[in-house]
């Protein structure tokens, strides 16, 4: 079977210019181009846009990608993306598993155990998480930042996200497009935003990715009310970066 580039996109929720952009550097090229100039696509390509798609999620950029592409046969990375997912999956649950327990407790007026609260919300293993996705040196850096600065620098750079997650909101309610120049404002603060976590400007691929992972991930996608509007996040991104990559 084959499928157009315009049914691949709206599928997998991209633009057809990213996957035009995906076969110029030579990460997904098409199965065959008609007479007319019309992508078309096959289940090889599907496989193969699957894996970028996962890798984007965690917010790896091109290069990277283009790297493990070739590392890695499709059924090799596909089954260690498998394992990861499945990994995650166990960990969201505990924690809805905790909150219910805590919840239960509180309206019963019953108490409840340290390990029962904090089951599946261990941070320390957020340094492999970021170091896998970013690099060890984007750990350092954002760690080194964090302790460095004083707690009214901290809460300053929280409040803005909150700000960031409240216009994004607002936004949204008012019918905004993702692309319009508000939001688009508001997305240029976001990437100066992360720029200041990550102490260096964050590459556009990157940011994209993490606009992708907005919505993959349940912890960040609750950071801007749920799925919904963290798709309205990630949709202006893509609006940010396609803008400056042409």
């Amino acid at each position: 079977m084959e499928w157009s580039i315009q049914r691949i996109a709206k599928l997998a929720g991209v633009s057809s210019r990213t996957l035009r952009h995906y076969d110029a550097v030579g990460i997904l090229r098409p199965a065959r181009t008609d007479a007319s100039g019309m992508r078309w696509y096959d289940e090889a390509s599907l496989v193969r846009l699957q894996r970028i798609l996962l890798l984007r999620g965690l917010g790896v950029g091109i290069g990277t990608i283009a790297e493990s592409l070739e590392r890695a046969t499709d059924e090799e990375a596909l089954t260690a993306h498998l394992v990861d997912l499945e990994r995650e999956a166990t960990r969201i649950q505990r924690q809805i598993r905790a909150v219910e327990q805590t919840l239960r407790a509180r309206e019963g007026g019953t108490a409840m155990t340290a390990e029962e609260a904090l089951d599946g919300f261990d941070q320390g293993r957020y340094e492999q998480e970021v170091t896998e996705r970013w690099g060890a040196d984007a750990w350092q850096r954002s760690q080194q930042w964090w302790g460095g600065i004083s707690d009214g620098d901290k809460r300053a750079f929280q409040q803005e996200h909150l700000d960031l997650a409240a216009g994004y909101a607002a936004a949204q309610a008012a019918g905004e497009r993702p692309d319009g120049a508000r939001v688009q404002e508001l997305v240029e603060r976001h990437y100066r935003w992360v720029g200041h976590g990550w102490q260096r400007a964050p590459e556009l691929d990157a940011f994209a990715g993490l606009g992708e992972m907005y919505v993959a991930d349940a912890r960040f996608a609750a950071n801007y009310g749920g799925t919904e509007g963290a798709a309205f996040v990630r949709d202006a991104i893509r609006a940010f970066v396609a803008e400056r990559q042409q």
